[in-house]
């Protein structure tokens, strides 16, 4: 049986779509989510819906956050102004790979005008199920925490 999580998620105009359904599949597979927003598609600021999911993970509130854009590149870049949050934007399966077990990432960001809406629900399943692998990653994560 999978591993259950607790997970923080938000997103802007843009990525409001996508969160909907990455919140019904994930429910779906017997998470718990958090919704920080947005909640339609009209034009708002990401750094408002985007922070707030941030912040949880960070206090340890949640397991993980999920942040959606159009990009998911500005996203990416105010999660990761929260201390303690590893964020990274991922656009294929690999990357989301990569992005948990080489840097044990608690943050994810999504482009929805990047990957379809079945790749995102896709990247975050094998993201969520992809443990770090410690080891050699250990030290650069250390790192990372002092910057």
């Amino acid at each position: 049986m999978p591993t259950l999580y607790s997970i923080a998620i938000g997103s802007d105009h843009a990525g409001y779509k996508y969160k909907q359904a990455i919140i019904a599949a994930l429910q779906a597979d017997g998470h718990t989510l958090r919704d920080y927003g947005t909640d339609s598609e009209a034009s708002c600021d990401y750094p408002d819906f985007v922070r707030p999911p941030a912040v949880a993970v960070a206090k340890g509130e949640v397991h993980y956050a999920i942040v959606l854009g159009g990009s998911g590149n500005g996203e990416a870049i105010v999660a990761n102004k929260v201390k303690g949050v590893r964020c990274g934007v991922c656009w294929t399966e690999q990357v989301a790979i990569w992005n948990r077990a080489h840097n044990d990432a608690n943050c994810i960001s999504l482009g929805a005008r990047t990957i379809t809406e079945a790749e995102a629900i896709a990247i975050v399943r094998v993201w969520l199920a992809t443990p770090f692998e410690g080891g050699r990653h250990i030290a650069r994560i250390a790192k990372i925490e002092t910057l």
